[in-house]
């Protein structure tokens, strides 16, 4: 081997290990929760004196739990699906429309990426506040899917650009309608992309804690408000197994999204 390629394989290795630690420091804290969740105490610590699965018991058959849980995920859902939808439109409006200004209206449509969340946490407080909007499904549905559809446009817009163009034409030239070949030729091929920004979406409605935080009230109470209270006041690893609890839902769904592109892509 050449001194050159030996410095190459010593740099690759370098990278590899930098990136790998990197890598783990990220994901530790999460790793973390997991034996923190399973600890003998009534308190969270680590290590955990003991194992014992007593607090998902707990978790699960508390009612307040359960309650902020089920809305919750009711909530991502819907939040997923209209995200989806209003993403998707506005990537093929974006991206194969003839809007003036079209560069503007996309970096508009990112904006809630952008913008703190505790300044559009407040912002919708006192919107929502007179509407009497606060801690309802329509208003943390509005709420998230603001947040949300920036996610869906950006795969949605990265998957159209990668489609060709000449595609569409040609099922127009050979008689289809613009209906047909969205759902004939366009659909097929943005899939895997519609995929991806509908996990984002889920995502980011169902791990959202900030806006909820100020348009939740005792009426409706998303998990992560509920998480916030039980931090202040009830310091006990039942908070652990909730979050255990999301953490697997997070990577279930991705590992369901990445399936599903492979498959799409394989095809």
């Amino acid at each position: 081997m050449s001194n050159s390629q030996l410095a190459r394989s010593i740099a690759k290795l370098a990278a590899a290990l930098s990136i790998g630690s990197i890598l783990f420091f990220l994901v530790l804290p999460t790793l973390l929760i997991i034996p923190m969740s399973l600890s003998q105490t009534d308190y969270i610590r680590f290590p955990p004196d003991g194992l014992t699965l007593r607090w998902y018991v707990a978790y699960f058959s508390d009612p307040d739990w359960m309650a902020a849980t089920w809305f919750s995920l009711k909530i991502a859902l819907a939040t997923t699906v209209s995200a989806t939808i209003i993403g998707t439109m506005a990537a093929l409006a974006l991206v194969r429309g003839d809007l003036p200004c079209r560069n503007a209206l996309q970096a508009l449509s990112l904006g809630p990426m952008i913008v703190p969340h505790i300044v559009l946490g407040v912002a919708l407080y006192l919107v929502f506040s007179p509407l009497q909007l606060t801690g309802s499904f329509t208003g943390f549905l509005i709420a998230h899917t603001v947040l949300a559809v920036p996610y869906v446009l950006i795969t949605v817009i990265a998957a159209l650009q990668r489609l060709d163009p000449m595609l569409e034409l040609a099922a127009l030239n050979c008689g289809a309608s613009r209906l047909q070949s969205f759902f004939r030729i366009m659909l097929p091929n943005i899939a895997p992309g519609i995929a991806s920004g509908s996990a984002f979406a889920f995502l980011a409605s169902f791990d959202e804690a900030t806006v909820a935080f100020f348009i939740s009230d005792i009426g409706g109470k998303s998990i992560g408000r509920k998480m916030f209270e039980d931090i202040d006041f009830n310091l006990t690893p039942v908070i652990a197994a909730a979050s255990a609890f999301m953490v697997a839902i997070s990577i279930g769904l991705m590992c369901l999204a990445h399936t599903l592109t492979q498959a799409r892509t394989q095809r």
